[in-house]
């Protein structure tokens, strides 16, 4: 009864219109005074949650992307992007998701991607002819690869709860975030193909060579990152503040663009985007206590094994659960409270811990496209002055061609642990 109570004060702030981090909070102190731990107990415990060096990277990873997004770096990637792929039908359709995974080596965040590329490209494709709802749904899908392709936040924070290797999960979303890439850069083929969308101009080879000189630096980020973090330099902790400086390098060198004021305003919105996450962080740690103490992981355990008896059903109870509860909360939200309570469960299963937060992570992207929490679409919608409804409906077909990639990734372990293993 208890658990009921809980969970359903939670979900009525939610939609209530609380921010999920201060509901979670609100819950758990409510907890606390019914049982006459008080208020020190939960303070305590949010701390502890926010005690992590490996989270530091978190706010890092965000710096970085938000230094070469002030810096101008994402016009070079999109003019890269759009000299390579314009040329062919839906031209800017296929610029969008190309500059999108480009964009995803540096940022990690599908939020920055959305807001640091959406806007240009939007833009351009609203000049060329394109109608807002094709714009803004292939920007919304493309912005689900950041968090897949290495540097990831999504992937420190499922390393750090599950106790996996953050470099082997970095290098399992490479295969899976290609395959999203062009498995959309295919949907963008067939409908500007049915709708006649015009080519984008085409470029010589010594155009094309100027551009990628151009972007070469910031093309190099996540090997950088990667690299690092294989041969043994730096963590991934210090592989995201080798990130930040890299970014700074890179323009005080080479772009000349980023400003005091561009600097500064870098700093603020990593502040304020950082303050949001580590609300949460905060709020889900002194909540999952109070779960833990009400064994609902193990209530959560004895329902699973109730209904799946093996690998492939477990899998698919597990993606369909993430499904449904990511078009209601927020994808973080549901990564802190409900994957800790899976993973033992996976591993039962014999599933690789990498493979495993592959999937969660490829599924938790998915979420941030779909109605009516997706915050993809919210972030799409404001920047490119789209009514989101409009968007919400436009963006159901794109939700196939991911699904389709999580399908392969959930058959095919190899797909997410075949680079990893190579590595070793």
């Amino acid at each position: 009864m208890i658990l009921i109570i809980i969970c359903t004060s939670w979900l009525f702030l939610v939609f209530a219109g609380v921010p999920i981090g201060i509901s979670m909070i609100l819950v758990s102190i409510g907890y606390f005074y019914h049982t006459g731990m008080g208020m020190a107990f939960s303070v305590q415990r949010m701390v502890d949650g926010l005690n992590s060096f490996p989270m530091l990277a978190i706010p890092l990873f965000l710096l970085a992307a938000a230094i070469l997004n002030s810096a101008g770096i994402t016009n070079h990637l999109f003019g890269f992007a759009r000299a390579l792929v314009g040329r062919f039908t839906g031209g800017l359709g296929h610029v969008n998701v190309l500059a999108s995974l480009f964009f995803s080596g540096m940022s990690g965040s599908a939020v920055a991607d959305a807001g640091g590329l959406g806007k240009m490209e939007i833009k351009a494709m609203r000049d060329a002819g394109y109608d807002d709802s094709f714009s803004g749904s292939v920007t919304a899908a493309s912005s689900m690869i950041g968090p897949i392709v290495p540097p990831s936040i999504t992937m420190v924070l499922y390393g750090v709860i599950s106790n996996t290797s953050i470099g082997k999960l970095f290098l399992g979303g490479v295969v899976p975030g290609v395959l999203c890439a062009v498995a959309l850069m295919v949907m963008v083929y067939v409908i500007a193909k049915l709708r006649h969308y015009p080519k984008d101009d085409h470029y010589s080879c010594r155009q094309v060579g100027e551009l990628f000189l151009r972007s070469f630096p910031a093309l190099l980020t996540p090997f950088v990152i990667i690299g690092g973090i294989f041969s043994g330099f730096f963590s991934p902790t210090e592989a995201a503040a080798v990130t930040v400086l890299y970014a700074i390098l890179i323009d005080l060198l080479i772009y000349h663009n980023l400003t005091w004021p561009r600097f500064f305003r870098a700093v603020y919105e990593t502040a304020v985007t950082s303050a949001t996450i580590g609300t949460i962080i905060a709020g889900v740690s002194v909540l999952g206590f109070v779960l833990a103490r009400e064994q609902a992981p193990q209530q959560i355990a004895n329902f699973f094994l109730a209904f799946v008896d093996s690998k492939l059903s477990f899998l698919i109870a597990v993606n369909l659960m993430i499904f449904v509860l990511g078009a209601f909360i927020e994808s973080l939200a549901i990564l802190l409270v409900v994957v800790p309570i899976l993973i033992p469960l996976a591993l039962s299963f014999g599933i690789d811990p990498v493979h495993f937060g592959i999937i969660v992570v490829l599924n938790l992207m998915i979420s941030t496209l779909t109605p009516p929490m997706g915050m993809a679409l919210f972030v799409v919608a404001q920047v490119g002055e789209i009514p989101y409804h409009k968007l919400a409906k436009a963006i159901l077909p794109w939700l196939v061609p991911p699904l389709m990639v999580l399908g392969l990734v959930c058959v095919f372990p190899a797909l997410a642990t075949g680079l990893p293993d190579l590595m070793q």
